[in-house]
């Protein structure tokens, strides 16, 4: 693929955008995340000020822990199959062309979770706030994100 300043302007297959599969978050808290699959399409371009993921979530697997951040807001538009959206306010079906938006430093906790039978497709687009904190209310974890690097430490701030 061309490098990102040759790209900026132009118009791609998302696909043809490199996946990475998983997650960073420390054991245990992988768990169900390992064959989530994130294109970072906001990436190929270049873009600095705020990130757009292309999400593929099979069926049984989760987006990530439930969480919130302190600074950066973030959208997910579901493009096709069935999620269940986890908050505070209980658990909601969506599906293609719902969205859903969280904002920076509500402390209520989401997550996406791939209850059906076939894979979820969904974008994901936040803002690029430096030295947010992320919190995990359900799990002993909170992320700090610091010069473009994500910390996982235990709430009583030791490293994992």
């Amino acid at each position: 693929m061309e490098t990102e300043t040759k790209l900026s302007g132009k118009a791609i297959v998302a696909e043809a955008v490199s996946s990475q599969r998983g997650t960073d978050y420390p054991e245990p808290f992988a768990v169900n995340i390992v064959e989530r699959s994130k294109r970072a399409l906001g990436d190929a371009f270049g873009l600095t000020n705020f990130g757009v993921n292309l999400v593929h979530l099979p069926a049984g697997e989760i987006s990530s822990q439930r969480h919130w951040h302190s600074k950066q807001d973030e959208l997910v538009y579901v493009l096709a199959g069935e999620l269940t959206l986890i908050t505070d306010e209980g658990e909601q079906t969506i599906g293609p062309g719902m969205t859903a938006g969280f904002a920076a430093a509500v402390e209520n906790g989401h997550q996406l979770v791939n209850r059906s039978e076939v894979e979820a497709v969904y974008l994901e687009v936040s803002d690029r706030s430096q030295n947010d904190i992320c919190e995990y209310p359900d799990i002993d974890m909170r992320c700090v994100s610091q010069d473009n690097e994500d910390i996982f430490i235990h709430k009583d701030g030791t490293p994992y």
